[in-house]
């Protein structure tokens, strides 16, 4: 079993007098500074110990000492235990060696580093834009601090997306950026030979919010779980209980075990109204409207309970740094456990149906392979990973809230296909019963529900936190900064990880399976913040400011065509 303490010896043996230094501050955490010619080695020995990419990025720290840090993160899930790889380059100077073409998933991160603070990678297959719009100027990064949170550049005249070169012999049809079974916006040109896929190239972050900016500039430590929850309009706990968590962690901070217990029953019924909410819009996409109605009812049951809880359907408000704001009094345990009940008693009758209905077979069998390889070469998470084999879950293998108290399974297929995360979901509802119950069972009855944090952390502390969210885990990491707020934080959610595998998943098979294919991840792409207005008599285009969006949506509809 790999421990901190031996991945130290071992990194240290071979690259210990390359400069590489080693930082062990908690039992399951490991920082590894390194200089930035020896990244790429040090990147793929870490996969080669048998760690999982999660996400990487970028920051300014040029007022500071005159250079721009990227840190790589990794999760060692046999044993417990998450690494960041931290290295940096000079301002004027910013190029460092892809690491990429070794962990494919990581392709998404130097890209997202050189549209937003201006980095260079050597060797990167694909160096083109992602978060930017192909209209913003060349030369101006958003998440330098010299640039503004607010700043609206003019546009760059002439540009547009240039599309990946399609294989030969084929047509290219585009999907989106809104599109029938495509409730968000995100745009795939999908390349066919006749009914048969061949290929695609994605061009998403159209309504990139700059979530991340914003808090690095505008607002304190304790008011950003509240934008967290907005990342998402699902997994709003997860994101606010993620970011608590890192925030936590480098201040060095123990909540009560009280408020663990009632994070982790609000991040279960989460998953339930979550799997539920999928479970009824895969039904939707592949023809099968009863599976929609039937599973969209029962989840109302939970969505009803939520606004008992919290007071709210969703975006709760409950988690904050330090723990929660509100009690699970025993009138709502009791009201929670019969909920319960009857949901599990409706879904057994969900399940029993879909398992032996020979529609949905047809539809998701061999649909959306991947080998359980391409799984962990794609760095895959979530049920989307565990119908390919791939046995990972963030509450088992990182426990966090009280996950280390309660007993569940983690369901795992073998089809490798889209029945495979059609069944891991079904199952892990009855888990997330079975922790709910258990989490009420045991919870002690002491302990404070909010421990007092003071906002003045000392600047420059590092904390990272994984939690499993319905689609997978989420990933957030936090350096410290002054004036109350992060010097830097960084969140990745499932679906940036799992979107990198969506062509693989698509290759080979027929155009009329892309929606359930697409859907199999459960996507959530990012909601709207510029809207584009295309006036085809005179051939113009206008890019809506917010005032602007503001005016378009209170005229009367009839004049908005």
């Amino acid at each position: 079993m790999l421990t901190p303490d031996t991945l130290k010896k071992t990194l240290e043996t071979e690259f210990g007098t390359s400069g590489l230094t080693v930082d062990i501050p908690l039992p399951h955490r490991v920082y590894l500074d390194i200089p930035r010619e020896h990244l790429r080695a040090a990147a793929a020995r870490l996969i080669g110990l048998g760690a999982r990419y999660m996400v990487g990025f970028g920051a300014d720290s040029i007022e500071r000492d005159g250079t721009l840090p990227l840190i790589h993160t990794f999760a060692f899930d046999r044993d417990g235990i998450l690494a960041a790889l931290r290295t940096s380059a000079p301002a004027n100077d910013p190029v460092f060696d892809s690491i990429t073409p070794d962990i494919p998933n990581a392709g998404w991160t130097e890209r997202e580093c050189a549209d937003l603070l201006g980095m260079t990678f050597k060797g990167h297959p694909k160096p083109k834009r992602l978060i930017l719009a192909d209209d913003w100027p060349e030369g101006i990064y958003p998440l330098r601090k010299d640039v503004p949170h607010n700043l609206v550049p003019p546009a760059a005249e002439d540009v547009a997306y240039q599309l990946d070169e399609a294989p030969p012999g084929t047509t290219v049809v585009p999907v989106g950026p809104f599109h029938a079974s495509l409730h968000e916006p995100a745009h795939f040109a999908v390349y066919v030979d006749g009914e048969t896929i061949k290929g695609c190239d994605y061009r998403g972050f159209m309504t990139h919010r700059g979530i991340e900016k914003l808090c690095q500039t505008q607002v304190s430590y304790n008011e950003i779980p509240f934008v967290a929850e907005r990342i998402c309009g699902i997994c709003g706990s997860v994101h606010a209980a993620a970011y608590a968590q890192a925030v936590e962690e480098a201040a060095g901070l123990k909540i009560s075990r009280r408020a663990e217990f009632i994070r982790t029953i609000l991040l279960e019924i989460e998953r339930l109204h979550s799997h539920l909410l999928w479970l009824g819009v895969a039904g939707h996409l592949i023809g099968f409207d009863t599976l929609f109605m039937q599973a969209w009812r029962i989840r109302e049951r939970i969505m009803w309970l939520s606004e008992r809880i919290t007071g709210n359907r969703k975006t709760y408000g409950m988690i904050v740094i330090g723990g929660v704001r509100r009690d699970i009094t025993p009138e709502i345990g009791r009201e929670l456990r019969e909920t319960l009940e009857t949901v599990e008693k409706e879904v057994l009758e969900v399940k029993a149906a879909v398992l032996k209905d020979t529609s949905i077979h047809k539809r998701t069998k061999g649909v959306g392979f991947l080998t359980e390889e391409q799984t962990r070469r794609w760095s895959l998470i979530g049920p989307v990973a565990r119908a390919r084999g791939v046995d990972i879950d963030a509450r088992r293998d990182h426990p966090y809230a009280a996950y280390d108290a309660v007993e569940f399974a983690v369901p795992v297929m073998d089809s490798g296909d889209v029945w495979g995360t059609v069944v891991v979901r079904i199952l892990e509802v009855f888990e997330s019963v079975k922790i709910i119950r258990q989490a009420l069972d045991t919870m002690p009855n002491d302990g404070p529900l909010l421990t007092e944090f003071s906002e003045i952390l000392p600047p420059l502390r590092h904390g990272m936190s994984t939690v499993e969210a319905p689609r997978g885990e989420s990933v957030h990491y936090v350096i410290t900064g002054e004036e109350n707020r992060p010097e830097r934080w960084k969140v990745r959610a499932p679906t940036y990880a799992n979107l990198q595998g969506v062509p693989d998943m698509l290759l080979n098979n027929q155009f009329a399976d892309f929606p359930i294919i697409l859907g199999s991840i459960d996507p959530c792409f990012s909601c709207t913040d510029r809207v584009v207005v295309i006036d085809m008599k005179k051939k113009s285009r206008t890019i809506l400011d917010p005032s602007g969006l503001e005016k378009l949506a209170r005229r009367p509809r009839s004049r908005r065509r």
